[in-house]
């Protein structure tokens, strides 16, 4: 996982473009990556679970969200990852 890669730190809302840096993990940018990303993930599960919860979605309307939880899981497994191999070093 020491390979460096694209980090979002959001939207800036004067423009409305996505900011990305490639932050070293345990670095400010890394650590302002990470918060973005908990974020994130934190709001997805919070608007997935209310879609689940009132059992109303069609298949396709839940299939919309895939792509979304995908990138948010895998940002997550990734922070995990890069926190286990500098426990390990």
């Amino acid at each position: 996982m020491s390979a460096r890669r694209l980090r979002s730190l959001g939207v800036d809302p004067a423009t409305g473009k996505e900011a990305f840096v490639v932050a070293r993990s345990g670095g400010f940018l890394g650590a302002l990556a990470d918060a973005h990303a908990l974020t994130s993930a934190v709001a997805l599960v919070a608007v997935v679970g209310e879609v689940l919860e009132t059992g109303e979605a069609s298949e396709g309307e839940l299939a919309a969200f895939v792509p979304s939880l995908h990138a948010a899981l895998g940002e997550c497994v990734d922070m995990i990852a890069v926190d286990a191999e500098a426990d390990r070093e």
